[in-house]
C-alpha cells in the first residue's frame, strides 16, 4: 500500500530516472478505483511515421493500472503485471494523451483494470484491459 497523503507532485518526482520520466508520463489523479495520468506525443513516443506508437500507449496503461493496484494493496503486497491487451482505435500525432483507469475487479489475488487513452480532444485512442497479479512481499 502507498501513503496516500502523497501528493501528486511527489508521486511523479519519485518516478525521475524511470522509464516514466523518459516517457514524459505524469499522474494526474490516483483514487482507490481510478488513476489518470498524462503522456505527451512528441519524438519520445511516436513511431517514425510520425503517430504515437501502440507500445508507448500500452506502457502508459500499464503504468496506471500498475500504480492503481499497488495504491490498494495491503503493506505486505506487491502488484505485478501478469496480462494486457490493447485495442489501438484511432491515430494520433501530437499534443498530449490522457489516460484513465478503472478499477473493475479487486481480487484478494488479481486486480483487473480498463484503461482508455484519449486524444486532447477526447477522442478514444485506445482500450487496454491489464491485469495484475497480487503477492506477498517479499518476492525472493
Amino acid at each position: 500500500m502507498i501513503d496516500h497523503d502523497i501528493p501528486l507532485n511527489q508521486i511523479n518526482e519519485m518516478c525521475r530516472g524511470s522509464l516514466l520520466d523518459r516517457l514524459g508520463i505524469e499522474f494526474t489523479f490516483v483514487s482507490n478505483d481510478k488513476v489518470e495520468a498524462d503522456m505527451p506525443v512528441d519524438s519520445r513516443t511516436i513511431q517514425p511515421i510520425g503517430i504515437l506508437h501502440g507500445g508507448a500507449s500500452i506502457a502508459l496503461a500499464e503504468t496506471v493500472a500498475g500504480f492503481g493496484s499497488q495504491w490498494i494493496c495491503e503493506s505486505d503486497e506487491t502488484a505485478l503485471g501478469m496480462q494486457v491487451s490493447a485495442s489501438h482505435i484511432s491515430s494520433v500525432s501530437s499534443g498530449t494523451v490522457h489516460a484513465v483507469a478503472s478499477l473493475i475487479h479487486h481480487g484478494r489475488k488479481s486486480h483487473v483494470w480498463n484503461v482508455d487513452i484519449l486524444s486532447d480532444d477526447r477522442k478514444l485512442v485506445s482500450t487496454i484491459r491489464v491485469t495484475n497479479l497480487i503477492v506477498k512481499q517479499p518476492l525472493l
